[in-house]
């Protein structure tokens, strides 16, 4: 693999750090006396699961996150944060790779009438795919100087 300026395994780095300070500024810009005091960000996506097209939608809303908006909060708000920090530092690489596609995934369906967040969410789920098969953990990260995840 020929590449300009850095190597193929540090491109892939920079694309990895990248996906990691997208999760941290998805988290720094959120409202947190809002989301934890107010409810604001689970109220939010009630709103928009209640209204969704697939049932399928508003019942899992409704079975899994409705009935803990508090606790469930916490785990959106500190799920990016820990995303982002451990994408940046390239500590458990593999793990935040898969939990972020899947996060993206789940606010891709949730979210499949806003535009915006489609071609946010799209491109960070695509990222964390070619970040886990290309194995982007492998340089600047501390996976690789701990020799975790060879």
């Amino acid at each position: 693999m020929q590449t300009i300026w850095l190597s193929g395994a540090e491109w892939l780095a920079v694309l990895r750090i990248g996906l990691g300070l997208w999760w941290l500024e998805s988290w720094r810009h959120k409202d947190k006396k809002g989301w934890f005091e107010r409810g604001t960000g689970i109220a939010w996506a009630a709103d928009v699961a209640g209204k969704h097209r697939w049932g399928v939608v508003r019942t899992g809303f409704r079975r899994i996150v409705a009935p803990h908006p508090k606790p469930m909060a916490y785990i959106v708000v500190y799920a990016e944060l820990a995303l982002g920090l451990g994408l940046v530092a390239g500590f458990l690489t593999p793990l935040a790779l898969i939990a972020g596609l899947l996060l993206n995934l789940l606010y891709l369906v949730l979210m499949i009438h806003d535009w915006a967040e489609q071609g946010q969410n799209a491109m960070m789920a695509l990222i964390s795919l070619v970040a886990l098969f290309a194995m982007a953990w492998q340089t600047w990260s501390l996976d690789a100087a701990f020799g975790l995840f060879p």
